[in-house]
């Protein structure tokens, strides 16, 4: 592998307030001048990315991402450390940053492609694929400030990723798009990352990251404190959130050598998962279509006002393909003394694809894991679905078609001329 295209090096970013202005041209000039007070957004972040590598970088709003970002673009100076980055760098991180809302998105193109480095004559010719891109239709050509957020998004996407840049730089501005113009600039990325570009996201969307990125940082206070597996990340991260109830966290490594999540209160917890066929037994392996119970056996520690049992099926990858729980299906237990016990049984067909999927399983004393977590479970369960008895076909979902062809007559032919 070739060296890092990015390097992060005990990067910190602090905001200081002084007593006086005086002061703050002092310490400009190298005299040392305590501040009354000094504010770390981030402190102490390394890590480094290499050619082609795609990073999602997580964590709670005011964890310093956006702050990050911003460093390693060159918007923001550090405050301590070092940030490298060699090639073309391309970012779209605060929606509309750097657009002038008195003047038109065909003129914002013009400015905006500039500062990215682009010649006049470049911009010119690529200015016809950035307006088909972008599909404002006739408000290309009015001002900035009439546009919708989605509207600004389509531009600032379309401009940013004219060019295949080196490095693509993406915060949070997806979110804000519609479903349509979303699938296509996800589109754009995964040509982009598969021709060699480097990718640096920051997303809520666990899905994407997983569908994106080979390694995902979680910030968590300014510092970061795991950088792994996209989907070990965001499992740990879902289980600090769950922390902030006093519960605990732990991982350990599961049999295909995953990491597994676990974290909770501990008022409840489940004794015993199984996943079960049409005749009551045990199963690791499940034909595709066929019927199948997932059974928990729950035992309460503590008086309960509300239990709710929650269950999510992820493919190989961790991305969710089904979930639900007894909140959502009118089916909480309420008053439950310490010492009962609860059997929780959901029977569904297991209309899966061929592959290894897992559940991850839940406790609460809400609607999610992240309220009254009294124990959540990542890769409680694994099992593997093949296809016994049905027609060939790919994909993650079993959706049995009814497909109807319907042949016309060939049109007769023209008698030959004598």
């Amino acid at each position: 592998m070739s060296g890092p295209v990015m390097v992060v090096e005990k990067v910190g970013k602090s905001y200081v307030e002084y007593a006086s202005e005086l002061q703050r041209f002092a310490r400009w000039f190298g005299i040392p001048v305590k501040p009354r007070h000094e504010h770390w957004v981030i402190r102490d972040v390394s890590f480094s990315v290499h050619q082609g590598e795609s990073i999602g970088i997580i964590g709670q709003n005011g964890a310093g991402k956006s702050t990050l970002l911003k460093m390693i673009t060159g918007t923001t100076k550090p405050s301590a450390g070092r940030v490298s980055v060699n090639g073309r760098v391309s970012a779209l991180l605060e929606l509309g940053l750097g657009f002038n809302g008195e003047l038109t998105g065909r003129q914002n193109v013009v400015h905006a492609a500039g500062l990215m480095g682009l010649p006049q004559d470049q911009i010119e010719a690529l200015m016809p694929q950035i307006e088909d891109f972008a599909e404002v239709g006739e408000y290309f050509d009015q001002a900035v400030r009439t546009y919708s957020s989605g509207m600004q998004m389509r531009v600032a996407f379309a401009v940013a990723t004219a060019v295949r840049p080196d490095v693509l730089i993406v915060d949070e501005a997806l979110s804000v798009g519609d479903t349509y113009f979303v699938h296509k600039c996800f589109k754009r990325i995964h040509e982009f990352r598969d021709a060699g570009t480097t990718l640096l996201i920051v997303s809520h969307d666990a899905v994407a990251i997983q569908a994106l990125c080979d390694r995902a940082i979680l910030l968590d206070g300014g510092k970061a404190v795991l950088d792994s597996d996209p989907y070990e990340v965001f499992d740990y991260y879902n289980a600090l959130i769950a922390q902030r109830e006093n519960s605990s966290v732990k991982t350990e490594l599961s049999k295909d050598g995953k990491v597994a999540t676990e974290s909770g209160t501990g008022e409840a917890e489940i004794v015993d998962l199984q996943l079960l066929d049409e005749g009551g037994a045990p199963v690791e392996f499940v034909g595709v279509g066929h019927p199948v119970t997932l059974r928990a056996r729950v035992r309460v520690h503590q008086t309960l006002e509300r239990l709710v049992f929650g269950y999510m099926i992820r493919d190989r990858l961790g991305q969710a393909l089904y979930g639900t729980n007894t909140h959502h299906t009118g089916q909480a237990n309420e008053q439950l003394q310490a010492g009962s016990e609860v059997e929780f049984r959901v029977r569904f067909p297991a209309n899966l694809g061929v592959g290894t999927y897992s559940f991850s399983v839940a406790l609460t004393g809400a609607e999610t894991h992240l309220q009254k977590n009294y124990q959540w479970r990542d890769l409680a369960l694994v099992f593997t679905v093949a296809n016994l008895d049905k027609p060939m076909f790919v994909g993650t979902a079993w959706i049995p078609p009814v497909i109807e062809v319907a042949a016309s007559a060939a049109p007769a032919r023209p008698e030959a001329v004598r």
